[in-house]
C-alpha cells in the first residue's frame, strides 16, 4: 500500500507553529507519498455524543464527519498536530478523537481493523522550555494508538509561543528533518512489559 498521510491540524490559529513544524515535517517525505492536511479550525466537528447503548450507529454521509472519516480511512499515517493546550491536545484534536469512539461502533466500518498495523503520530509546540510538559498529550495519543492496535511514532516537539517563534528552534528543525523517517514501534500501553 502505498503511504497516504493525513495531517489533522487542532490548533486554533491558522499558521501557527505547530502546523509550521508539520510542514517543515512534511516536506521531508518523499514525492510519492500522498499527504492531506484537514484543518479542523476550518472543518469544525459537532460535539461527540456518545450513543453506545442508546441507539445503533450509522456511517455519516455528509459534511465535515464523513470527509473526515473517509480521510482517516484512506490514511496510513496520521498525524495529529496539536499545539499544547492545557498540557494536552486542543479541544478540536480531542473532539476528534472522541469520534473514533462511534466509528468504532458503526456497522460495516470496521474502523479498528482498518486503522490496526497504521501510524499515528504527534506534532505539538509548547511555550515550555521542559519538554515533560507534553508527557499528557504524548500518553493521550500514545494510549490511543495502543488501543487500536496502531504503531505509534513518537511526538515532535518543538518551542514558541509568538506567531513563527518555533522556526527559530533550531533543534526542533533538526529532529523535523527526520522525524517521519523513523520506523515507529506498535504502541504499548505503559503496564504492557517491552
Amino acid at each position: 500500500m502505498t503511504r497516504r498521510f493525513l495531517f489533522v491540524l487542532g490548533s486554533s490559529r491558522p499558521d501557527g507553529n505547530t502546523e509550521l513544524l508539520a510542514r517543515r515535517a512534511a516536506e521531508q517525505l518523499p514525492p510519492d507519498v500522498e499527504q492531506q492536511w484537514i484543518d479542523l479550525a476550518a472543518h469544525p466537528l459537532p460535539d461527540f455524543e456518545d450513543l453506545r447503548h442508546d441507539s445503533d450507529h450509522t456511517r455519516p454521509t455528509g459534511g465535515n464527519t464523513a470527509a473526515l472519516l473517509d480521510a482517516t480511512l484512506a490514511a496510513t499515517d496520521i498525524v495529529i498536530a496539536s499545539p499544547l493546550y492545557w498540557y494536552s491536545v486542543s479541544a478540536q484534536a480531542k473532539r476528534y478523537l472522541d469520534h473514533w469512539a462511534g466509528w468504532l461502533r458503526t456497522p460495516g466500518l470496521d474502523f479498528e481493523a482498518t486503522l490496526a498495523g497504521r501510524t499515528l503520530w504527534g506534532v505539538t509546540a509548547l511555550a515550555h522550555e521542559e519538554p515533560e510538559v507534553a508527557d499528557p498529550l504524548v500518553g493521550t495519543l500514545n494510549n490511543s494508538a495502543a488501543y487500536m492496535g496502531m504503531r505509534f511514532g513518537g511526538v515532535l516537539l518543538g518551542n514558541g509561543s509568538k506567531p513563527g517563534d518555533v522556526l527559530r528552534d533550531t533543534e526542533a528543525l533538526a529532529r523535523a528533518k527526520t522525524f517521519f523517517a523513523r520506523e515507529a514501534p506498535l504502541a504499548r500501553f505503559p503496564y504492557e512489559a517491552g
